[in-house]
């Protein structure tokens, strides 16, 4: 272990809501009215009008998904299915929350609107119902975009209409991976799912110009604290920074009802947001979210090896508090090799695993019997002033359309390595940020 030396003071995360979800008090937040890009937080939106096609009777979860070339087009983080593949919509669900799979979410997009035009009709239709008002989507993947724009605050009361109305589709945003054929693909969130007490999920988002944005919950003694953060710069940093806030939810009740904190206030971050906010070190983590301990001298009881297998009494001395009372901040774990070991930052920021990763098996065939979801008469319809999708590649600036508050910068992003994100940052660090999926 190496004593840290001093450590500059960095960029914060750019804002965060934490919410109660039964009674909706805003328990904490920083520009939670601010306009952000919500990248594959609005996979969300995408779950929410599904579910409610399943509960109008439009769709089942059997009901057959057509991967089409429009689908089939998407840029990574995609399954990579070929046109007219046939799956199930509850295999869909499982690889748009779990995997983000953009080509999935167009597929069960026009699959339950019609047309992908006419489902982000109902994506928007949707967020004014709910009150959304600083939210515009354009896509229903998340994907960059500079029109397609959220908050914390409406996410988090999306987040709130998805865990409240479709209680018995919770377990979606609780898998840490999914097992598709031969291949293991792991949730971006399973390190917040697998190591916070009563983790629930829900989704995590990311491209450059928004940085790395996650929602969050827990359940503990019957209570559920929810948070949305957007703008870390790191994987670590996200999910420290989110068991940080649903811990310091817990100790609070009080707060306003997120419903009646509206509005807009504050632009999205300028675009190349990723190349502006260094991705913080071991050191910094540390310092900022090592999380309590018990006091320096404990006694502990384990197993030991006594005549009979008795039980042997020890004395285990903690470690040592720093002199913000946080433990573990004042030294960085190396690996054999001199290395910082990742995987006890994390024990030490998160916290240790609480349970085993466990990918969950799912079909890529639907069944034979399996038809596609009921078109009610009369759609698609856009609602009025929905926006069109970008065509693919992305349109150039000149063609984007204005969002109310907020200038429409440029939706494209450089035609370069990390122009597309092809796969978000482990959680196990140091890795680029140039490369990670929405």
């Amino acid at each position: 272990m190496l004593a840290l030396p001093a450590i500059p003071a960095r960029a914060d995360i750019g804002a965060w809501i934490v919410v109660d979800m039964d009674s909706g008090a805003v328990l904490d937040q920083k520009q939670a009215l601010r306009q952000w890009y919500p990248a594959s937080i609005t996979k969300l939106m995408t779950a929410y009008v599904t579910f409610k096609a399943i509960r109008e009777g439009r769709a089942t979860l059997q009901s057959a998904v057509t991967i089409s070339a429009n689908a089939h087009a998407e840029p990574p983080s995609k399954m990579g299915f070929k046109p007219g593949t046939r799956i199930s919509l509850e295999s869909a669900l499982k690889m748009v929350i779990v995997k983000s799979a953009n080509d999935v979410a167009v597929a069960v997009a026009e699959a339950i609107g019609g047309s992908e035009p006419a489902f982000i009709g109902l994506m928007n239709a949707e967020a004014r119902r709910l009150g959304m008002s600083a939210t515009r989507f354009v896509n229903p993947h998340g994907l960059p975009d500079n029109r397609q724009v959220s908050s914390a605050r409406d996410l988090a009361v999306l987040a709130r209409a998805v865990w409240r109305e479709f209680p018995e589709h919770r377990a979606y945003f609780n898998f840490a991976g999914i097992r598709v054929g031969k291949k293991t693909l792991r949730s971006a969130n399973r390190e917040f799912l697998l190591r916070v007490q009563g983790a629930n999920g829900m989704k995590t988002g990311y491209i450059c110009n928004s940085g790395l944005n996650v929602v969050v919950s827990a359940t503990r003694g019957g209570r559920t604290v929810m948070a949305v953060i957007l703008g870390a710069a790191s994987g670590v940093e996200r999910a420290a920074k989110a068991r940080a806030l649903i811990d310091a939810g817990f100790k609070d009740r009080g707060g306003r009802s997120v419903d009646q904190l509206s509005g807009v206030s504050g632009k999205p971050p300028a675009d190349g947001y990723c190349k502006r906010n260094s991705r913080p070190k071991a050191e910094e983590l540390m310092a900022a979210f090592a999380r309590k301990t018990r006091s320096p001298s404990v006694l502990s009881f384990a197993r030991g090896d006594l005549n009979g297998g008795g039980i042997r009494r020890s004395i285990v001395a903690a470690p040592a508090p720093s002199p913000s009372g946080q433990v573990g901040s004042s030294t960085v774990p190396k690996r054999a090799d001199g290395k910082t070991d990742w995987a006890k930052v994390m024990d030490t920021v998160i916290g240790p695993r609480r349970r085993a990763y466990e990918a969950v098996p799912v079909s890529t065939a639907a069944p034979r019997t399996a038809v596609a979801p009921r078109i009610v008469a009369g759609e698609p319809v856009l609602v009025p002033g929905t926006p069109k999708p970008l065509a693919k590649p992305l349109a150039v600036a000149a063609d984007l359309a204005r969002v109310p508050a907020v200038a429409a910068s440029v939706a494209q992003q450089p035609a370069k390595p990390g122009a597309i994100f092809r796969g978000e940052p482990l959680l196990i660090a140091p890795i680029p940020l140039q490369n990670p999926r929405p």
